[in-house]
């Protein structure tokens, strides 16, 4: 179902901050030639932060309803 225009969507928000910061991590990989955050280090968050995001999107939804 499609929400009207101009509503917050906090659960977007972190999806997106989440995204960027991952994409932040490997711009600044490729642009520097260093390994900033090894796969021991991005494995994990990558995990973590999708369990967020999925917090964050079941609480707004259940508190919409």
């Amino acid at each position: 179902m499609r929400e009207p225009r101009g509503r917050f969507d906090p659960g977007a928000l972190v999806t997106g901050l989440f995204f960027l910061a991952v994409a932040g991590l490997f711009l600044a990989s490729g642009l520097s030639g260093e390994v900033v955050a090894g796969t021991r280090v991005i494995a994990p968050v990558l995990l973590v932060g999708l369990g967020l995001v999925g917090v964050v999107r079941v609480l707004t939804r259940a508190r919409r309803r």
